[in-house]
Order: C-alpha cells, then sequence, then structure tokens
C-alpha cells in the first residue's frame, strides 16, 4: 500500500498542478469507499481557491479558506493530475476539477481509500488528532521512542508502525530501518535502550528520505502522479530478500512473522 514516502511523493507531484487554482467542479463516480465520500463536495468546492496542499502523516489536505478536502489512498489509492478530458477507467472513482482544465483523479481498485470534507481544523479532527508526532518533526526523538516505550513487551517493530506512535512507518520502512539500527524486529520495545532509540530514529529519518527523494518504493500498486515508477525498491537492504546474502556481512537473511506482518532481518547484524 502507499506509505508516507509515496504520499509525500504524491503531494510534490499533485502541488504545482493545484495551489492557487480554483475549483470548476467535483465529480464522484462511486461514493462507497473506506468511508462515504463527503455529500454536497461540488457545491461546496465549485469556485473556491485551493490554497495550500499539505500531507499529514498519509492524508492528502487540500486546504480551502472554509475547510478542508482530506483524501487517504488507502491500499491501492493513486491520486493523478491529468487532462478533465482524459477517458475514465474502471475504479476512477474521483474527480477534482480544476480552472485550468487539469483534473486530480483518485482510482481506487479496492477502494479503501477516502474522501472527506473537514470543516475548521483538520489537525484536531477524529482522523487526525489521535496521531502521533511526524518522523521528521522535533517532537520525535530517540528519548521520545524510549519514554513511550517503557514497560511495553510488544515487538519493536510494531510500536514503531503504531500510528499513535509515530507517523508513516509501513513495514518495509520498519524492516530497513530496524536493520540499518542493529535491532531485531522481534524484540521487545521495552528492552530497547536509549542510544538504541537514538540510532533507530536517525535510521527512520534516513530511509524515508532517501524513499521520498526516489519517487517512493514500487510495490504493486503505487506509481508516481506522473505514472513513473518509484525507485526505492533498488535500495532495499533486506525487505524481500529472504535467502540472500546481507548486504553487510554476507549472512542469509532470514524471514519471520511479527505481529502478522512479514519481517527480513540478518541475525548477525541485529540484536
Amino acid at each position: 500500500m502507499p506509505e508516507l514516502p509515496e504520499v509525500e511523493t504524491t503531494v510534490r507531484g499533485i502541488r504545482p498542478f493545484v495551489e492557487g487554482r480554483s475549483v470548476s467542479g467535483v465529480i464522484v463516480r462511486q461514493r462507497r469507499l473506506r468511508w462515504p465520500v463527503s455529500s454536497g463536495l461540488d457545491r461546496k468546492l465549485k469556485g473556491q481557491v485551493v490554497h495550500s496542499v499539505t500531507r499529514r502523516a498519509k492524508y492528502i489536505l487540500f486546504g480551502f479558506d472554509h475547510g478542508t478536502l482530506m483524501i487517504h489512498l488507502g491500499m491501492s489509492g493513486r491520486l493523478r493530475a491529468i487532462s478533465a478530458d482524459t477517458a475514465v477507467a474502471k475504479h476512477d472513482h474521483f474527480d477534482l476539477v480544476l480552472d485550468t482544465g487539469c483534473c486530480i483523479r483518485l482510482r481506487d481498485p479496492r477502494r479503501f481509500g477516502s474522501v472527506t470534507w473537514v470543516k475548521g481544523d483538520p489537525l484536531y479532527s477524529r482522523y487526525l488528532k489521535p496521531l502521533g508526532p511526524e518522523p521528521f518533526g522535533e517532537a520525535f526523538d530517540g528519548k521520545y521512542l524510549w519514554q513511550r516505550s517503557r514497560g511495553r513487551r510488544l515487538a519493536v517493530k510494531n510500536f514503531i508502525m503504531d500510528g499513535r506512535i509515530v507517523v508513516g512507518v509501513g513495514n518495509i520502512y520498519a524492516n530497513e530501518s530496524l536493520f540499518r539500527s542493529g535491532i531485531l524486529p522481534g524484540r521487545s520495545a521495552g528492552r530497547v535502550a536509549l542510544h538504541r532509540y537514538q540510532g533507530l530514529v536517525a535510521a527512520i529519518q534516513e530511509v524515508l528520505t532517501e524513499a521520498i527523494e526516489a519517487g517512493g518504493t514500487t510495490l504493486r500498486d503505487y506509481a508516481q502522479v506522473t505514472g513513473e515508477l518509484g525507485y526505492f525498491e533498488q535500495a532495499l537492504r533486506v525487505y524481500e530478500r529472504a535467502g540472500e546474502p546481507c548486504v553487510n556481512c554476507n549472512s542469509v537473511i532470514r524471514r519471520k512473522v511479527v505481529g502478522q506482518r512479514a519481517s527480513y532481518y540478518c541475525s548477525n547484524c541485529q540484536r
């Protein structure tokens, strides 16, 4: 599914087409997504100017004077900037049509995405308020993770993938970050020392930065706004490399299930 780097890549890709432009229409072809698409969007948004396109966690926020349109890509969603007269394909559920003739189109085969209108500050909405800090924010550091993990028995991989702890560390990037920081994915979160959490935070930020710069990871459904594929998959060091040699020590990469998710690690490099 699209994770933080893929969503950030999407935001950066559509921003030049959208910011400062007014909406000429909204087309909803399928309301039954993860939650029903908010009603009356054409009436609410027609003639209104999009002042900003930002990201919080994996939500894409289109900022207007009177509220925010929030789009989540779910498991298979993708936003594209295309001409409004482009033929509609199967699974094209939503169009945000702009005064330039450009259209921001949502395609979501599995329909786990969402299109939601929020009044007021979206950060205090029921969707965003429970979420943890951004991985690049000042609040996210080794001491924060160490404090939140005290007394926790769950695996450290599950801990950093919990959006209430930190947003945007999906399965691929959790595997890669734990490998770079030398921590076994199944180790109890409460048994990881402060200095190791400091190293883990640095690894998370490094991995996510590299993935964003590479345009995301091309796995199954994801492609960039332009249709171009992401290239971070070429830099993966452990994810989906079970049975292959470790890039650091040449030991065999192993696979095990941690919290119902596939985990990849080197038993020699990670402790």
